[in-house]
């Protein structure tokens, strides 16, 4: 299985997200799921925001792309492939003023392409090309959006990620929210941590089950055994 493992927080070793997506992929080798990690940390790697040359090389047909749209869209291109290529990804963020980073943001920009991340089809209908991969959202608040908070409602990251990730046909993402965090006082903080990591033991387990159930399946047919 192929991991694409991605981090959008500014900070580096106080980072939250950061730390619970490592620890995540800790856990799921320890369910003893054989996998290799494609790692990109967008505040590093930030991929370029949309400028008129994107927009306008990125509508334009393959074949009528002159050498300099094909040049604007490289990275967009390699960005895209990396993520055809992956099995699951594993997204980790911080919430920044009720949404996402601006540089996760324009990830998504980038790998929101027609023909590669999504196809339109002959019926009118827009197929997102991301179907068959597992997801895992890793998110930290610094106040409590859970339902029953005061917060509860101004949470725009999960509805906007759900939005941006189901156009290219990710139905059901898997969602572990650490909150509440920066504003809440440390037994709230310790708390919310260990609930968070509670929620990705979870996780593991499940995708270590899927990821042995879909070795095991793989070694029937390449030995010539059917069920």
């Amino acid at each position: 299985m192929k991991i694409m493992h991605v981090d959008a927080s500014a900070k580096r070793e106080r980072s939250n997200s950061r730390a619970l997506s490592h620890y995540f992929l800790e856990r799921l080798r320890d369910e003893g799921a054989e996998f290799e990690v494609d790692y990109l940390d967008v505040t590093i790697d930030t991929p370029p925001h949309v400028t008129e040359a994107f927009a306008i090389a990125t509508y334009t047909a393959p074949q009528d792309r002159t050498p300099a749209m094909k040049a604007t869209l490289a990275g967009s291109d390699a960005l895209c492939q990396r993520l055809l290529a992956a099995d699951a990804f594993v997204f980790a963020m911080p919430m920044y003023n009720w949404s996402m980073p601006s540089a996760f943001k324009a990830f998504i920009d980038s790998v929101t392409r027609t023909g590669l991340t999504y196809v339109n089809a002959d019926d009118g209908r827009v197929v997102g090309q991301l179907s068959r991969q597992k997801v895992l959202f890793i998110t930290s608040r610094g106040a409590d959006l859970r339902p029953g908070s005061p917060y509860a409602g101004m949470d725009a990251l999960t509805p906007s990620l759900k939005a941006a990730f189901g156009f290219l046909g990710v139905a059901d993402p898997s969602f572990v929210d650490a909150q509440p965090l920066q504003f809440a006082n440390p037994e709230a903080r310790t708390e919310a941590l260990q609930r968070a990591r509670a929620e990705l033991d979870a996780v593991a387990s499940s995708w270590g089950s899927s990821s042995a159930e879909s070795s095991l399946e793989n070694h029937d047919v390449l030995s010539g055994v059917t069920a």
